[in-house]
C-alpha cells in the first residue's frame, strides 16, 4: 500500500504534525532506554518517570486544556493492523524512531460496527515528530520501518486504557469497550482475547 508522510496535507483528516518547540531532550533520553522487543509490542499508559519530566507540564497545559493527562509508551516490532481502536479524544504521539501509522475514519465504521480495512491509509512518521490523531481518527499500534523495533510516547487523558470498573451492555457500541476510554474492532486474524472481530478484509500488513 502507499505510504505517505503524515507532514502531507493527506494527513489532516486525520491529525496534524504538532509544530511549536518542546525541550524533548531528556524524554528522548529515557525513551531510548526503555525495552523495545523485536518479536513484540508492549505498551505502558502512564509512566511516572516522564509525567515528572518539565515538559510534561507543557502537555498538559497545551494539548491537554490543563486536564489531568498521563504519558505512556508503546514499543516494539509490529508489521499487521491486527485491530483498529479510538478514543473520545485526540491522542498525541512522539515518535522517537521512525514508524509508520495505519489510520481509518471512525465515520467509516458501519451500523453493525463493522469496518472494511481496504479504507485504512499509511503514513511515515519519522523520528522526533509529534503528532496528533484527533478522536475521530482510527488507530492502533504503529508499524516498524526496516523491521526495526520502533519507541511512541503516547499522550492521553488521565486513565485510558486502563481496566475498566464497569460492566456494559451489549448493545449499541458498548461490546466495542476493551478498556476505559478505548473501543476497539479487532480482525480474527489477530486473535485479541474479548476483543469484536468487525475488521473485514485483509489483516493489512506493512513490509
Amino acid at each position: 500500500m502507499q505510504i505517505k508522510n503524515a507532514a502531507d496535507v493527506a494527513f489532516k483528516e486525520y491529525g496534524r504534525v504538532v509544530t511549536g518547540k518542546f525541550d524533548l531532550e531528556k524524554l528522548i533520553e529515557i525513551m531510548n532506554t526503555t525495552e523495545a522487543p523485536a518479536d513484540s509490542v508492549i505498551y505502558y499508559p502512564s509512566i511516572e518517570e516522564l509525567e515528572a519530566l518539565p515538559v510534561a507540564e507543557e502537555f498538559r497545559k497545551s494539548f491537554f486544556g490543563e486536564l489531568p493527562m498521563q504519558i505512556g509508551y508503546c514499543n516494539g516490532t509490529n508489521t499487521k493492523l491486527n485491530a483498529l481502536e479510538y478514543h473520545r479524544n485526540s491522542e498525541f504521539g512522539i515518535a522517537i524512531t521512525d514508524m509508520i501509522i495505519l489510520v481509518g475514519k471512525q465515520q467509516d465504521i458501519q451500523e453493525d460496527f463493522t469496518y472494511d480495512t481496504s479504507k485504512v491509509e499509511a503514513f511515515f512518521v519519522k523520528a522526533g515528530e509529534i503528532v496528533e490523531m484527533y478522536a475521530t481518527t482510527l488507530h492502533y499500534a504503529p508499524c516498524s520501518v526496516d523491521g526495526k523495533p520502533f519507541r511512541n510516547v503516547v499522550m492521553l487523558p488521565k486513565g485510558t486504557n486502563t481496566e475498566i470498573d464497569t460492566v456494559f451492555s451489549n448493545m449499541g457500541e458498548d461490546p466495542l469497550m476493551t478498556a476505559k476510554n478505548k473501543w476497539l474492532i479487532a480482525h480474527e486474524d489477530a486473535k485479541i482475547e474479548g476483543a469484536v472481530n468487525g475488521l473485514k478484509g485483509i489483516n493489512i500488513e506493512v513490509k
